[in-house]
């Protein structure tokens, strides 16, 4: 399931919450070839992240029985029929959007041929494909969904729920509605795609004389800019590697969502933002990220990671010396208290917070220059050593004791603050960054997304965190100073072996 569906699920839950009614989870698992009870698994874990609870657990498979039965009515009413033509020939049987379809040779069996047919099609006597089950409505409809649709076909396959009890297996879009009806369901919310099959919806809840009447509904499916969204294209990037898995956080997916770090909070409040409309439209993804940075600002403890480490030496402190900071968890959450990092006279700070020879305007740390570091120290660059490349692999400054931050000293300022890690007691840490996976804002769902695929979506880098770090678990999630906010990989990160996704920079340009 995708952050699409995640609009659909809080449609259908918040509405039904807003008007005192009932939501039930229903699976759909009327093709035994695509049927896994992973997914069923898998959804359901979806939902109940996303911080729903359904009334009732269904499962089309649970009315096969019913539905044969409806279908036996049908047949009984004249208003199906049993086809011997091939999938092929129906298609080509069926005509355009500007010319009518051709009745099947088959469509004017007798009713008592018809159910002696499907009574043989449940018995198991005819291959798959070698015959269907037809409405008979009108070929002639300028729907083409109303133009003698099928509604069951043979499929000798195993089925996860019923074994091996049926071989015939009601389609889709005649299953669902009937599924409604005999659950009472008042409202049927799905996406705007399927407006064109609410006739038939309606023909099949009415001639199959179902009790109850449900109506359907459709919405403008949830579009995002930057972003595949269709299952088919989703699963190209899985098959053909281009992500990890379902649930790389470069995905779409809810279970990529959670690895990312999103939460279910961030989600509703985008989705809710989004609105319900039947018109097409895009979201910014940018407008997704404004709501987990809204959600985890309060939540989310600070800490100070270096991503591409440089060592500096602070040549007058005390070689075997440690000292403990203080530092805020939140600043902007008080209640979060106060954590301690330790300082001594070996730190690492960012490679790029040091040039030999800045810009002008550039206030991090140069030969002679003085800057603060976070939580700790003004400290000044008196040289530093390169390698035999000429990198510069080792910064060596002298740190001023009166300057502690928190000391309430004012002799003098500094432009610059930048962070840092103890060389001494950091941890290791490996940090996934990610760009979006579409370069192109509107090729998301095009037939050639696979040409606009950002070959720097992901990027990994081997830096250092707090040592307060080490009892992380898989989803805490961070603000660390200056590069973002990010989360524990629930699949990677193992104990010794930190990995952390981030899941969005600090700031955007995207106002609401």
């Amino acid at each position: 399931m995708h952050i699409g569906h995640a609009k659909s699920i809080c449609l259908n839950f918040e509405l039904a919450d807003e008007f005192k009614g009932r939501t039930n989870l229903r699976f759909d698992d009327t093709n035994p070839l695509k049927e896994d009870t992973e997914y069923v698994k898998s959804i359901k874990e979806d939902v109940a992240w996303l911080g729903f609870e359904w009334d009732g657990l269904f499962f089309a498979s649970d009315y096969f029985e019913e539905m044969y039965s409806r279908a036996v009515l049908l047949i009984n009413k004249g208003l199906a029929f049993v086809d011997d033509l091939s999938a092929d020939e129906i298609r080509l049987t069926r005509g355009t959007l500007t010319q009518p379809g051709q009745n099947s040779p088959h469509r004017d069996r007798s009713i008592e041929e018809n159910l002696d047919l499907f009574a043989r099609m449940r018995a198991g006597e005819f291959k798959d494909g070698e015959k269907v089950l037809r409405a008979k409505i009108d070929m002639s409809s300028p729907n083409i969904n109303l133009r003698d649709p099928v509604i069951y076909r043979i499929s000798h396959t195993t089925h996860h729920n019923t074994g091996d009890k049926w071989c015939i297996y009601p389609m889709y879009a005649f299953a669902h509605p009937l599924e409604d009806a005999i659950e009472g369901v008042t409202h049927s919310i799905c996406t705007l795609e399927f407006e064109d099959q609410r006739p038939f919806y309606d023909w099949v809840v009415e001639q199959c004389e179902m009790e109850h009447r449900p109506r359907q509904y459709e919405f403008a499916r949830l579009n995002i800019t930057n972003t595949v969204m269709s299952k088919r294209f989703l699963k190209q990037l899985v098959d053909e590697k281009i992500v990890d898995a379902w649930d790389d956080p470069r995905m779409p997916t809810i279970s990529g969502l959670r690895r990312k770090g999103y939460t279910p909070e961030a989600i509703r409040s985008f989705v809710r933002e989004t609105g319900v409309a039947k018109s097409y439209s895009v979201a910014d993804e940018r407008m997704l990220e404004h709501f987990i940075r809204e959600d985890l600002k309060l939540k989310a403890p600070r800490t100070m990671a270096v991503l591409r480490p440089l060592k500096v030496v602070i040549t007058n402190y005390p070689e075997d010396q440690v000292e403990m900071l203080d530092a805020e968890i939140n600043p902007e959450n008080e209640e979060m208290g106060m954590r301690q990092i330790p300082f001594s006279r070996e730190i690492y700070i960012e490679q790029d917070d040091f040039m030999e020879n800045p810009p002008s305007k550039y206030h991090r740390l140069f030969p002679g220059n003085e800057v603060r570091l976070k939580h700790a120290y003004f400290i000044k660059c008196n040289d530093f050593i390169k390698d035999a490349e000429g990198n510069i692999v080792e910064i060596h400054c002298t740190y001023d004791p009166e300057t502690k931050s928190g000391s309430g000293f004012t002799g003098r300022k500094v432009k610059g603050t930048i962070h840092w890690v103890d060389a001494k007691h950091a941890l290791p840490a490996e940090f996934r960054l990610f760009e979006p996976l579409i370069l192109d804002e509107e090729k998301g769902d095009s037939d050639n997304f696979m040409e606009h695929i950002n070959p720097n979506s992901l990027e990994v880098v081997q830096g250092f965190v707090e040592p307060n770090m080490k009892d992380a678990k898989a989803q805490d999630k961070f603000q660390i100073f200056r590069h973002g906010y990010f989360n524990v990989d629930s699949r990677l990160s193992k104990p010794g072996h930190l990995v952390y996704n981030r899941i969005v920079s600090l700031k955007s340009s995207f106002a609401l």
